[in-house]
C-alpha cells in the first residue's frame, strides 16, 4: 500500500522568513498538494535564547503571503499535535529515557570548558575537532560521584563503532557516510531541553512525516536522525537536499550579503508582488520541462515534480526577479499598481499624504505612465523624479543635443503653441507638437530629441505628450524659457 504523503516545514522561529526557508517552505507544499498529500508546519522553538519575539508570527504571515495555506499547525491544529517543540518535551522525554534504560545514550558530565580544552589540543595536534567520548564508560559511582560536584549532565547519543548508513536521497541519488567519522552527539542539553536532531527524528516519526525535503545544509545532520531511526527501530522518510541558492558570484547565499533582498517582509515591503516572487523561488533549484517561466500556483501544482529538483546551485539572478516582477506588473489592474505604489511617493516627501481628487487623479496618471517599465511598488520614486525637480541637470549628451541648430526655432515655436492651449491635456499637447513639426518642417529626432530633454532632462522615457501634460503647462514653459533665454 502506498503510504500517505506527509511533508512539513519546520522553522525556528528565530528571525524573518528567508528566501531560502521560504524555498523550503514552497517545494514541500507543491510537494503535498501535487501529490495530494499534507503539508505540515511544525515550530522547532527549542533554542529559546535565539527565539526572537514575533518570529513565529512573520513565518506564517509571509507564507500566506506568498500564497501557501496549510493542514495543520499551531493555528489549526490536526491530530499529530503540539506542533511546537517547547510543548512536546514530555514526549521527548519518554524516548531519551528509553535509550538510556538500553544503553544507547549516555550521560555526559564534560564542562564547556572542559569541551573547549578538548577541542584545542586536537587542533593543535591536528586532528579535527571531536568529542572523545571521555564520559562513555561512566560507572554508576562515577556518576553519583560528579553529581555531587554539582555538575549537570547533558545526555549524549552512543554512536556505533565501524557502521555506514547509506541512504537514497531525491536530489543527489545515494548517499552514504561512516559512522567512525561521527562522534557521541548531544541528544538533550544540560537544561533538559532536547537538541535538534533528536527531537526533529522523534517529530518526524510521530508525525509520520513520509519525506523530508530540506536546504543541502542539513545533509550531514542526516545520518544522526538515521541513528535515532535505527535505535528506535522506526522506518525512515525519505530524505531530499535542496542545492545551495548562491549570488551572482557563485557564492553561497549570506545574510550579509547586501547586494540581495533576501527577507520576504522586504518585498512586501518594496511593492513585489506575492504572485512573482512565488513564481521566482519556485524556479531557485526546480525546472519545469520546456521554456515557459511563468506559471501560475496552481499551475506549479499541477506540473511539479520532486524528480526535476536540481542538482546544481540555484542562481539568484536578480535581473530574472526584476524581469519576472515586471511581467505581473504590466497585467495588473491599476488600482492594484497604485495602491503598491503610492505608499512609496508619500514616504519619499514627493506626494501629500492626505490629497485632493485632483491631486489623486494626477498621482493614478503618473503612475499609469510608469506600469509598462515598473519592476515593484517602491521604483516610482526613482522613476519618476523629474516630475519632482524644480531644476535640471543636462549632462554632456543632452547639452550636445540642445546645442544642435534647429533647437531654438523648436523650442520657441513649442512654448507659443503650449501657450495658447487652453486644455492642457495628452491629446491637445501632441496635437501642439504636430503643429510645431508643420510650422518648422523639423521632424522625428529633430524635433522630439529636443523636446524631450529640454522638459525632462533625459533623452527616453514614456510617451512624451503624457510626460509634458503631468509636468503641467507652468513647468514646462518655465523650463524650455530658461533654455533658450
Amino acid at each position: 500500500m502506498k503510504k500517505e504523503i506527509r511533508v512539513r516545514y519546520a522553522p525556528s522561529p528565530t528571525g524573518f522568513l528567508h528566501i531560502g526557508n521560504a524555498r523550503t517552505a514552497l517545494f514541500n507544499y507543491l510537494f503535498a498538494r501535487s501529490q495530494g498529500g499534507t503539508f505540515v508546519i511544525r515550530i522547532e522553538d527549542t533554542d529559546q535564547k535565539r527565539n526572537i519575539e514575533g518570529g513565529e508570527e512573520s513565518q506564517l504571515k509571509y507564507l500566506k503571503w506568498l500564497g501557501m495555506d496549510w493542514d495543520e499547525s499551531i493555528d489549526c491544529g490536526g491530530e499529530y499535535g503540539p506542533y511546537r517543540q517547547s510543548e512536546r518535551l514530555e514526549i521527548y522525554k519518554k524516548y531519551y529515557e528509553d535509550l538510556l534504560e538500553r544503553g544507547l545514550a549516555y550521560k555526559c558530565y564534560c564542562t564547556e570548558e572542559e569541551l573547549e580544552a578538548e577541542r584545542e589540543a586536537q587542533v593543535a595536534r591536528g586532528e579535527m575537532p571531536h568529542y572523545s567520548g571521555k564520559c562513555r564508560h561512566l560507572t554508576k559511582e562515577d556518576q553519583q560521584r560528579l553529581e555531587q560536584e554539582g555538575r549537570k549532565p547533558s545526555i549524549r547519543f552512543r554512536v556505533p563503532e565501524g557502521k555506514v548508513y547509506t541512504f537514497n536521497d531525491i536530489v543527489k541519488g545515494e548517499v552514504s557516510f561512516e559512522s567512525d567519522g561521527i562522534s557521541d552527539f548531544v541528544i538533550v542539553k544540560k537544561d533538559g531541553v532536547p537538541t535538534y536532531n533528536f527531537a526533529v527524528a522523534v517529530d518526524d516519526y510521530l508525525m509520520e512525516m513520509s519525506h523530508v525535503l530540506r536546504g543541502d545544509d542539513h545533509i550531514s545532520n542526516t545520518p544522526k536522525q538515521l541513528m535515532i531511526y535505527e535505535a528506535f527501530g522506526w522506518e525512515p522518510p525519505i530524505f531530499g537536499h535542496m542545492t545551495l541558492i548562491v549570488n551572482e558570484s557563485r557564492k553561497k547565499l549570506s545574510k550579509r550579503d547586501g547586494s540581495i533582498i533576501q527577507f520576504i517582509e522586504q518585498y512586501e515591503e518594496l511593492g513585489y508582488l506575492p504572485e512573482a516572487i512565488f513564481n521566482f523561488i519556485a524556479l531557485l533549484g526546480w525546472s519545469p520541462k520546456g521554456e515557459e517561466e511563468i506559471f501560475s500556483r496552481e499551475e506549479f501544482i499541477e506540473i511539479f515534480d520532486a524528480e526535476r529538483l536540481s542538482k546544481s546551485p540555484a542562481l539568484f539572478d536578480r535581473q530574472k526577479l526584476a524581469w519576472m516582477n515586471n511581467q505581473y506588473m504590466k497585467k495588473l489592474d491599476l488600482d492594484k499598481v497604485v495602491e503598491l505604489s503610492l505608499p512609496h511617493l508619500v514616504k519619499a516627501g514627493l506626494v501629500p499624504e492626505n490629497r485632493s481628487a485632483e491631486e489623486n487623479e494626477w498621482v493614478r496618471k503618473l503612475i499609469a505612465l510608469y506600469q509598462e517599465q515598473m519592476s515593484y511598488g517602491a521604483e516610482i520614486v526613482e522613476l519618476s523624479e523629474l516630475f519632482f525637480k524644480d531644476d535640471i541637470t543636462y549632462d554632456e549628451e543632452a547639452k550636445t543635443i540642445l546645442g544642435e541648430e534647429q533647437v531654438p526655432e523648436v523650442l520657441s515655436a513649442l512654448v507659443n503653441e503650449l501657450n495658447q492651449l487652453e486644455v492642457f491635456e495628452a491629446d491637445e499637447v501632441k496635437q501642439a507638437i504636430k503643429r510645431v513639426q508643420k510650422a518648422t518642417g523639423h521632424k522625428g529626432k529633430k524635433l522630439f530629441m529636443p523636446i524631450r530633454i529640454a522638459v525632462s532632462g533625459v533623452s527616453h522615457g514614456p510617451e512624451l505628450p503624457s510626460v509634458i501634460e503631468l509636468l503641467g503647462k507652468e513647468k514646462v514653459i518655465q523650463r524650455i524659457q530658461k533654455l533658450i533665454g
